[in-house]
């Protein structure tokens, strides 16, 4: 953690909707004319996208069935801890670009599913700002969530994780709902001992929670919409947080415990904008006073 280089930190597994929440930083960033340093997690892959498939190929040939994108074999870990021990420290440090699709492909002149090649970030950044499987991650050797000085974590309910994943890899990506099934179960191991203790070491959780049936979620014909669901808002300290001003701005909403918030879907990404804006401009003060 940096008074005079500030990290803030999204985790969450893919398809958890961390994308959106990254959406609403962005806005706050912009309104407040805040200069971020943007990182994605994808960048610290261990493998690109073919050498995955043959490591995933070998080590199941070798009795290991559950490798995956999930835990920290297959991840720069100790590389993620060391960006933000860096930036921290100076305010910059070296950042890579996974390649994803076609469209950024063009962009960086990069195949999809490659890296870029590592560059220093551009000095003059007021933050750092990460989002991907990881910034909450600690285990005996590395802690990544020490450096993070807001970490927020995006916990849909495991149905739900599904329902998102299973349509983003079927109709973005062209997969047989075999196909995501089997990722899902691969996964699995990793999720429970690698990702869900994230939740515990962030400062907010945001879990969406829906309305309508997703009791099984492998027939379900429609992600359930913002306006089909609930958000839990869980604050690791609630001290400092404007209880009754959230209550008064975000309408229907209540708390079921003293640091819990429930507020309806369709106003998830106003909350975030009255939770968070205020959390961005201390960590800006405190950057200031530092400086």
């Amino acid at each position: 953690m940096s008074a005079k280089h500030p990290i803030i930190a999204i985790t969450g597994s893919s398809g958890a909707g961390t994308t959106t929440v990254m959406r609403s930083f962005q806005h706050i960033f912009r309104r407040e004319r805040i200069q971020a340093q943007i990182i994605e997690g994808d960048s610290f892959h261990r493998y690109n996208r073919a050498e995955m498939r043959e490591e995933m190929k070998r080590r199941e040939q070798n009795g290991s069935p559950n490798f995956s994108h999930f835990g920290p074999e297959a991840n720069l870990l100790k590389e993620l801890e060391g960006v933000f021990q860096a930036y921290g420290a100076t305010g910059v440090g070296k950042v890579r670009k996974y390649i994803h699709d076609d469209a950024e492909s063009a962009q960086f002149g990069v195949p999809p599913g490659q890296f870029t090649d590592w560059k220093d970030m551009e000095a003059g950044s007021d933050l750092l700002f990460y989002e991907g499987l990881h910034g909450g991650y600690a285990d005996a050797r590395i802690d990544v969530a020490s450096q993070v000085d807001l970490l927020v974590g995006v916990v849909p309910i495991i149905n739900l994780e599904w329902i998102q994943k299973l349509h983003r890899d079927q109709v973005q990506r062209g997969y047989s709902q075999e196909a995501v099934m089997d990722t899902i179960l691969r996964r699995m191991p990793d999720y429970v001992h690698h990702i869900t203790p994230q939740f515990s070491r962030t400062h907010v959780n945001f879990q969406r929670v829906p309305t309508v049936d997703t009791s099984n979620p492998f027939i379900a014909k429609d992600i359930p919409s913002l306006d089909e669901s609930m958000v839990v808002i869980r604050f690791a300290n609630p001290r400092g947080i404007d209880f009754p001003y959230l209550l008064s701005m975000l309408h229907d909403s209540w708390m079921t415990r003293p640091n819990t918030l429930v507020v309806p879907g369709g106003k998830m990404g106003l909350a975030m904008q009255l939770i968070f804006t205020p959390m961005i401009l201390r960590l800006m003060d405190i950057k200031r006073r530092a400086g």
